[in-house]
């Protein structure tokens, strides 16, 4: 069975599966591959370009996810379809720039594939950016994801205002994707991929329990009114943690300058500055993080997980993955990412 349809370039920054993935689509649509054309097996394949047979089988594992390729036990592996050149168009609405939310957009990129067009737009959490920006691209997708987190003219945090929920309605429901923040009033026959903030961060906190008990004082620092608020949610499952474990607590704005801190304070901080500034004032004053005061931060990145920060995160590959994956596979309803609690140096 021919592999010269097959074509590794190793001196190419493509991971070899992908390469292999290309080929394959790179000659369905040329047409020197037919339907039910049977290809080489993974054995066959490995063998020949001297690749691991993970690296190959993990390429066919994507060409059947999409519905390229079919298998027959016993048999092998076929074309299960040409028509592949025509392009999904999306178009991506994000919330802000932060860290996390560019992880999420990056990983659904990696995820849907070649064969679409994203287009990426930042509405800052602001209402008439968000409906102008609709009203300018509406009929023009295939598909609208929508990370829906808007902020109220006292900044406070919405997850739709009546004027979106008007404007989201009239998007056909198997044209919609609802990404990290659902809401009850969105039914029908759409894809929606959540948080659910108040239980996940009452669940995670849970799981954390044997350490926290150690500390005195349970702090969150949630800012009241920001430029990108965040879901109030968060307050409540923070609460109802701290009162069925009957724990002393405090919500603070912000980690102010000359804030106090005593030993057995444990903080938990969602924004990025707030944990800085944290951090930075408990070595100048010469507590031992995760001994004498204990730090929780939200929302897991790379720098977090090196310098040893515990957190409690949603699971932002997952999210995307399971974005691409539904809309490639023509999928409806809703999915709850899982969320972590990730214990390390800091706790």
């Amino acid at each position: 069975m021919k592999t010269s349809f097959i074509t590794i370039d190793e001196n190419s920054r493509i991971p070899k599966y992908q390469q292999i993935v290309d080929s394959i689509i790179n000659n369905i649509s040329t047409e020197h591959l037919k339907i039910d054309q049977k290809i080489p097996s993974i054995n066959m394949l490995s063998e020949e370009f001297y690749l691991s047979r993970d690296t190959v089988e993990k390429a066919y594992n994507i060409l059947k996810e999409r519905n390229i390729i079919s298998s027959v036990r016993g048999k092998g592996y076929y074309i299960a379809r040409t028509k592949l050149i025509s392009k999904i168009n999306i178009l991506f609405f994000i919330n802000k720039l932060s860290s996390y939310k560019m992880k999420t957009y990056n990983h659904f990129i990696n995820a849907i594939g070649p064969n679409t067009t994203t287009d990426l737009h930042i509405y800052h959490c602001d209402e008439s950016l968000f409906l102008n920006l609709l009203d300018k691209h509406k009929a023009a997708y295939d598909y609208y994801i929508i990370m829906p987190h808007f902020k109220t003219d006292d900044l406070k945090h919405v997850s739709f205002t009546e004027n979106v929920k008007k404007a989201i309605k009239k998007i056909p429901n198997e044209k919609l994707v609802i990404l990290d923040n659902m809401s009850p009033e969105l039914t029908g026959d759409i894809i929606g991929i959540y948080q659910d903030f108040e239980n996940d961060i009452y669940s995670a906190l849970k799981k954390g329990l044997p350490k926290i008990k150690k500390y005195n004082k349970l702090v969150l620092v949630y800012p009241e009114k920001t430029v990108y608020p965040y879901p109030r949610r968060i307050l409540h499952g923070f609460r109802k943690f701290c009162v069925e474990n009957t724990l002393d607590f405090e919500i603070l704005d912000n980690v102010y300058d000359d804030i106090i801190l005593k030993n057995g304070d444990l903080f938990i901080t969602i924004e990025e500055s707030d944990l800085v500034n944290l951090v930075k004032q408990i070595r100048e004053d010469e507590f031992v993080l995760g001994k004498d005061i204990g730090v929780i931060s939200y929302n897991d990145t790379a720098l977090k997980e090196l310098l040893g920060i515990t957190v409690i995160s949603t699971d932002f590959k997952i999210m995307a993955e399971k974005a691409a994956y539904m809309i490639l596979n023509k999928e409806k309803g809703n999915f709850k990412v899982p969320f972590h609690f990730i214990d390390r140096e800091s706790l």
